[in-house]
């Protein structure tokens, strides 16, 4: 697999005959690796670190700062997949220019693009960024950052105007030049409408099978976080199981005195021994 663009990416519409998007998030260079290794077409950054690698409720406490160092971890890994780094929580809301700035560190530290939450009211800085060629993700429906606007994570357009409210930020976000949309929360009829709307492929976690590509959280595709699962994963490994089993061997063999063994130890040569006076082999 050769190294994806943006332009790549943008052309994925399932309806004109291209594979489904395939993009997963990772947080650091080994997880980077195993995502690209597996064919992920594109890596998200995503502000999930808050929740799955640093221990918060919500994606509300990550910085940019945080965003950069984590972007740049998964950069030195240099996957085949497009990076894309989440830009959190006030990182775009204050102005165009300060959205432009906080969006060039993540391409700095090694991102090929960023991702913004919201509909038309983000307009504005989607339109800065673009215009200082920041290529731009949009996520529609359940937006994370919104959690308390919204009153939690709560499936978004299940009412007509709403949906039909959905459709147009989707045609919004699209005509400002967002190269991709997610769609997170949102019903399958819903999606089918948005999907159809736009000419940039949709990518969907929690919003059926109608999307140009889907999304999946490291940690939740491999059976890593189990604190919360939402209905729209599906685990394909259990790698928290197999690593609390893996520790407990370990420990076990610490304190039964099995590990480490001889052979898992450095020794003198004879000859060093003799000369500090400890005779015999195995020192």
């Amino acid at each position: 697999m050769s190294k994806l663009t943006v332009p790549m990416i943008s052309a994925r519409k399932v309806a004109k005959g291209a594979d489904p998007l395939v993009m997963v998030t990772a947080y650091d260079a080994p997880g980077a690796r195993v995502a690209s290794e597996a064919g992920a077409d594109l890596i998200l950054v995503g502000d999930s670190l808050a929740m799955v690698v640093l221990g918060y409720d919500d994606t509300l406490q990550v910085t940019i700062d945080d965003m950069a160092h984590h972007v740049g971890a998964v950069a030195r890994a240099k996957p085949e997949s497009l990076i894309v780094g989440d830009m959190p929580w006030m990182s775009f809301h204050v102005s165009p220019e300060e959205t432009v700035r906080n969006a060039a560190k993540l391409i700095r530290a090694g991102a090929q693009s960023v991702k913004l939450e919201g509909g038309r009211k983000r307009l504005p800085m989607i339109e800065r960024l673009v215009a200082a060629e920041i290529p731009v993700m949009g996520h529609i429906g359940l937006t994370p950052q919104s959690v308390n606007t919204m009153g939690g994570f709560k499936v978004q357009a299940r009412q007509a105007e709403a949906a039909r409210k959905l459709v147009q930020a989707a045609k919004s976000l699209a005509h400002a030049g967002c190269f991709a949309i997610v769609l997170e929360g949102v019903p399958v009829k819903v999606t089918r409408m948005v999907t159809e709307a736009v000419d940039v492929p949709t990518i969907g976690i929690g919003a059926g099978p109608h999307c140009d590509g889907q999304v999946l959280v490291y940690h939740d595709i491999l059976g890593i976080e189990d604190r919360f699962v939402p209905r729209f994963v599906r685990r394909y490994a259990d790698v928290r199981g197999v690593s609390v089993d893996a520790m407990r061997a370990f420990a076990a063999d610490v304190r039964s005195g099995a590990f480490p063994n001889d052979d898992e130890a450095y020794h003198l040569t004879d000859e060093q021994a003799d000369a500090l006076g400890l005779y015999g082999s195995g020192g």
